[in-house]
């Protein structure tokens, strides 16, 4: 039996377990691009992840001009397995005890053991039906593709579908980002493989950065010409080396991690994992830009200014924190794919169109001050996530300490800088 079943959790809890006991049920978060830890939904504002102490403190220690830029941080839960009365195991969170919780170290998760573990089913949901069918294709030697089935029963309103390396739309629509699925799965079978006897995981708390979006629109940025941490082995330094110059990280200081990008078209998002980022080329890092940018109808061309705006901000601040390194972090560039701006515009375009107006009239509305263009300006944000190698002076008394500000990061932000200040000038 859990020792946490007693604890009731505070204003986010409104969950019950099979047991009675009041606990947050962790969801896979449907929205994540990229990564290597699973992000769990807390609730709709709040996103949960396992806790490494260096990147909790380094959230604690944020300079207050950098936290703009960066998720919330709200605290740590404790996180353990619970089964049902159906057997199906759940993830469950619950306030934090200090002397409860299982100590984990800095050992980053892609270092961990990724051990296979059976009946690895989410909670579930839909129909009875529905249920006991994926119920009865749980066996003790549980199958990629049933492990899959599983991790369905959580649903959202728009599909998922997967871009492959030849640019094709796979067949299957999913109810959560792939990659999302993929880092869920390979989180829940280290844990398992961890837990002999149930015990409690850390997990950080963070704002939800997309709860702001109907559709958000996500791009998951690799940053900076280095990789590997202070404190990483010459064999994983030697390998994210490798990573780096084989990539658009050392031509560019940025890679693509992961992006999602909703269709207006189609209805659903597209979307590209880690993979196809390392192989771009400069002009075909530019293309994938173009394609998050995109629509499937048109190109945003109204997120040009908004977004450049937001790394210019991003950059300045930046430039003034020395000593500080962001090895391994990634930029989200969030955008909505479906917000009222973008559906008037379009409504407006088609009106046009049958009505044989000349396209560019429709551009020249955005610009001459009528009260719908100041109402309908785009939403976008930028922020920094994964701080787990990141470093300054003076941080945990970290034996190395390195001058003037992240150059190399700054670098991937004067790329992308200028890259989409291209785009711009080209499409105006």
């Amino acid at each position: 039996m859990c020792v946490c079943q007693t604890m009731e959790v505070g204003k986010h809890g409104k969950n019950t377990t099979h047991t009675g006991s009041r606990g947050v049920l962790l969801e896979p978060f449907s929205h994540q691009v990229g990564g290597h830890s699973s992000m769990m939904r807390y609730d709709d504002h709040t996103v949960c992840k396992p806790l490494i102490t260096r990147e909790q403190r380094f959230y604690e220690s944020l300079p207050p001009e950098m936290k703009e830029f960066t998720p919330e941080y709200k605290g740590v839960v404790s996180v353990c397995f619970e089964g049902d009365s159906d057997g199906y195991i759940n993830l469950v969170a619950y306030p934090y005890v200090e002397s409860e919780a299982l100590e984990q170290d800095d050992t980053p998760e892609r270092d961990q053991p990724r051990r296979k573990h059976s009946r690895r089913s989410l909670n579930k949901s839909g129909s009875g039906s529905e249920h006991k069918e994926e119920k009865a294709g749980l066996t003790s030697e549980t199958s990629e593709s049933q492990d899959t089935k599983s991790l369905k029963c959580f649903h959202s309103d728009v599909p998922f579908q997967m871009l492959d390396g030849n640019s094709s739309v796979s067949s299957e629509k999913i109810s959560f980002n792939p990659w999302s699925l993929r880092c869920h799965k390979q989180q829940l079978s280290r844990m398992r493989s961890e837990s002999k006897e149930r015990k409690l995981y850390k997990f950080l708390l963070l704002e939800n950065v997309v709860h702001h979006f109907k559709f958000p629109c996500v791009l998951d940025l690799k940053m900076g010409t280095r990789q590997h941490g202070d404190d990483a082995s010459e064999e994983k330094a030697a390998r994210q080396m490798k990573k780096c110059a084989q990539s658009t990280s050392a031509t560019l200081g940025v890679r693509v991690c992961g992006m999602q990008v909703y269709q207006l078209n189609t209805g659903h998002y597209l979307c590209r994992n880690k993979y196809y980022g390392r192989g771009l080329s400069i002009e075909g890092f530019r293309s994938a830009l173009c394609q998050y940018l995109h629509n499937g109808i048109e190109l945003r061309k109204d997120l040009f200014d908004p977004i450049l705006s937001k790394l210019q901000s991003l950059k300045a601040v930046l430039e003034r924190q020395a000593s500080y390194r962001f090895y391994s972090s990634s930029l989200l560039i969030i955008y909505d794919g479906k917000d009222t701006r973008s559906e008037t515009y379009l409504e407006r375009k088609a009106e046009m169109r049958l009505k044989q107006v000349d396209f560019s009239l429709a551009d020249k509305l955005q610009e001459v001050g009528s009260t719908e263009s100041v109402s309908f300006q785009p939403k976008v944000d930028v922020r920094m996530i994964d701080f787990a190698h990141s470093t300054f002076k003076g941080f945990r008394d970290d034996p190395t300490v390195h001058d003037g500000p992240d150059m190399g990061y700054v670098f991937g932000l004067e790329s992308l800088i200028n890259i989409i200040g291209q785009m711009r000038d080209e499409n105006q």
